[in-house]
């Protein structure tokens, strides 16, 4: 098995959640003075990574983990984001084939838990939660230490960070582990792709090759 342990990011990454981030943008950009994006922005944002959309929309990054904590708490009063569908059932089936399942995001622990249930937070070995969007690797690498200090040894190189966004890649390479990059999340599958990731999933299917098949 290339990866033993397999770290997910959660919104764009199993969670549909970016339908839902783009109505709590509008309500957001008002709130706390930064420009909300125009419809016909969207498709060009997707292809910046963070620290660049953070400049496009005018979001000074002082603010942004307030701005995070209202998203996560407009997120908790809402009804659940859905899964990907195929999600559920890979998880399922990587967590069969003994596959260690992680979970590091920037949103909340308690938003994770409602959105995947009790079954598949049973396939979860290990979960953290409220990242700072541009400063996960810390989070990662201590994940990994977490993964090796449970039983089974785990060192950087067994891991893998499974991501949605730029800052994802570069918060797994800053960590010494592995960047899979999935092509249906928040950022456009070719920037992405230009950022060279170890692994790259073109469909939720794909990500069955963590357990070998």
């Amino acid at each position: 098995m290339k990866y033993p342990l397999v770290i997910f990011d959660f919104d764009g990454t199993l969670a549909d959640s970016f339908p839902f981030f783009l109505q709590a943008q509008q309500v957001l950009a008002q709130r706390h003075g930064f420009t909300a994006v125009a419809e016909d922005r969207i498709e060009d944002l997707r292809r910046l990574g963070p620290r660049e959309i953070m400049r496009e929309l005018a979001v000074p990054a002082w603010k942004l983990p307030v701005v995070a904590a209202d998203f996560i708490r407009a997120m908790r009063e809402a009804p659940p984001v859905p899964l990907f569908p195929g999600i559920a059932d890979t998880l399922l089936h990587l967590r069969e084939r003994e596959v260690r399942l992680a979970i590091l995001t920037s949103n909340s622990v308690d938003n994770v838990r409602r959105v995947l249930g009790d079954t598949l937070m049973a396939a979860i070995e290990l979960i953290d939660g409220g990242a700072h969007m541009l400063g996960k690797q810390r989070r990662i690498a201590r994940l990994v230490r977490r993964a090796a200090a449970s039983g089974t040894p785990a060192a950087a190189t067994d891991a893998i960070y499974v991501g949605d966004q730029l800052s994802d890649g570069e918060a797994a390479r800053a960590a010494g582990v592995a960047f899979g990059a999935v092509g249906w999340g928040y950022a456009h599958a070719d920037a992405l792709r230009a950022a060279q990731p170890e692994e790259f999933f073109e469909t939720v299917e794909q990500l069955r090759r963590f357990g070998g098949a």
